[in-house]
């Protein structure tokens, strides 16, 4: 379906105007109301992606109209713009739920971007809407893991082909990604699923503890050992035994287990006689082990009887498509959790998930979701609620400020912020490939650098985040 703006202004010049130019740049429909009520009337009837309106009008002004659109429906996207601006007036737009302001005389190029911003809104508004009643159940559900975009439907069918065998598995991935999740999922899909799941946090674990906390200790063996203890490994006999964080292990453990792993049998501390053990082994690790063992760091022969079947978890920027699905999956997780009032994200927040990094993925999302669950004072959670970023209204104060410069030097600093922004996230989108970042934005590689360069845009510091 197109877009649909509706236009509200009392001058018909300038109601032509804007449907002339908006329909054909922004790709959407225009509809025009002469009065304030006559827009009422209009929105009763069917709805908009955005309401453009004009402040001053004769009967009733734009800021009377603001109120009782809110009033009616306070999703709803609405722009003022007025020949008459200035920083009080927008404030007061603002107060009263306006999403931007734009002041007369306009940039036709400003006014297009802006407009765009404010339509990818209630775009945001409706897929997020759509969400929350989509993750109601358990349906999008994977064994814990929300996930629809191709790489998480590639593992998730991954994980249920290496859960029948009987295979070392080794899952990588950076911290967050559901590592974890992913090894609990291959056990309760495997035929092991009705013994022991036993996980091992190895950086946690001294490494003359990791020892005889994995392989047991007879009485006498050390002091304090005062009686036989079993090890993890014989505890997870017959199920598995999940070593997460195993690039943190020491050589000296990574022998040990490389025994483990080529005989299946672990040998006690203080023990001679060794025990046959027959436990399924999935490891993890957030770290590149090929670099390790390099640097000598990590046993080249260990590496290679981990890695038989390699899962390659992907980063949650390497899956925007699903930001918004895992994000209300939490959030309703986390108002049952908490025993909250239902609440949901705001556009806002939404947009900045969609462009955030998130060097700590999935927990660190859900750590900051958490926060808005518990500190938001309305129903919405709003940036200032998890201290992402300034409200909108500042945003477009500093962008009215912008407005006062000469002609010129407003153009090009308004480019100039949008470049960085945009092209920012298409190089973000493809980790600094500039051939593919073109493509997205659909032009000529040359003429992407050419733009990079005249903004001072530099591909490495997108790579390798």
């Amino acid at each position: 379906m197109r877009r649909s703006i509706l236009v509200v202004d009392d001058e018909t010049d300038m109601r032509q105007l804007l449907k002339r130019s908006l329909e054909p740049d922004l790709d959407c429909e225009v509809s025009t109301a002469s009065s304030g009520e006559m827009g009422l009337k209009m929105l009763s009837s069917q709805p908009f992606d955005l309401v453009l309106a004009d402040i001053r009008m004769q009967a009733m002004d734009g800021l009377e109209l603001l109120e009782l659109i809110k009033r009616a429906d306070p999703d709803q996207t609405v722009v003022m713009i007025t020949g008459y601006g200035g920083v009080e007036m927008a404030v007061e737009a603002m107060k009263r739920g306006a999403y931007d302001f734009i002041t007369k005389p306009f940039d036709h190029d400003a006014l297009l971007m802006r407009l765009d911003k404010a339509l990818e809104r209630s775009r945001l508004i409706r897929e997020n809407t759509r969400l929350q009643e989509a993750c109601g159940g358990d349906n999008d559900l994977f064994y814990g893991m929300v996930g629809k975009c191709g790489a998480m439907q590639r593992i998730f069918e991954t994980i249920e082909m290496v859960a029948k065998t009987e295979l070392t598995v080794l899952i990588t991935g950076e911290s967050g990604t559901g590592k974890d999740l992913t090894a609990r999922a291959i056990h309760a899909l495997s035929p092991r699923k009705d013994n022991a799941f036993v996980a091992v946090n190895c950086p946690t674990v001294p490494e003359h503890i990791l020892e005889s906390e994995l392989f047991g200790y007879k009485k006498g063996a050390f002091t304090h050992a005062f009686s036989n203890k079993n090890g993890l490994f014989q505890e997870a006999h017959k199920g598995t035994i999940f070593l997460d964080e195993i690039g943190d292990i020491t050589p000296t453990i990574q022998t040990k287990l490389l025994r483990v792993l080529q005989e299946k049998e672990i040998k006690p501390l203080g023990d001679n006689k060794s025990i046959q053990i027959d436990t399924r082994i999935i490891a993890s690790t957030n770290q590149n082990l090929k670099e390790k063992m390099k640097s000598g760091q990590f046993r080249e022969d260990f590496f290679y009887r981990l890695n038989v079947l390699p899962i390659a978890m992907p980063a949650l920027r390497e899956r925007k498509k699903d930001i918004p699905l895992i994000a209300n999956y939490l959030l309703k997780k986390h108002v049952a959790k908490l025993r909250q009032p239902e609440k949901k994200l705001s556009p806002e927040l939404l947009s900045l998930f969609l462009r955030c990094d998130w060097v700590g993925n999935i927990r660190e999302m859900e750590n900051i979701i958490t926060q808005g669950v518990l500190f938001s004072r309305g129903r919405e959670i709003l940036p200032s609620d998890v201290g992402m970023e300034k409200g909108r209204s500042e945003e477009c104060l500093v962008e009215l400020a912008c407005q006062e410069l000469p002609y010129k030097k407003a153009k090009e600093e308004t480019l100039q912020q949008f470049n960085r922004k945009y092209i920012g996230h298409r190089l973000t989108e493809t980790m600094g490939n500039v051939t593919q970042a073109a493509r997205n934005c659909g032009l000529e590689r040359q003429a992407l650098q050419q733009i990079m360069r005249r903004y001072g845009i530099k591909a490495d510091q997108f790579r390798n985040k």
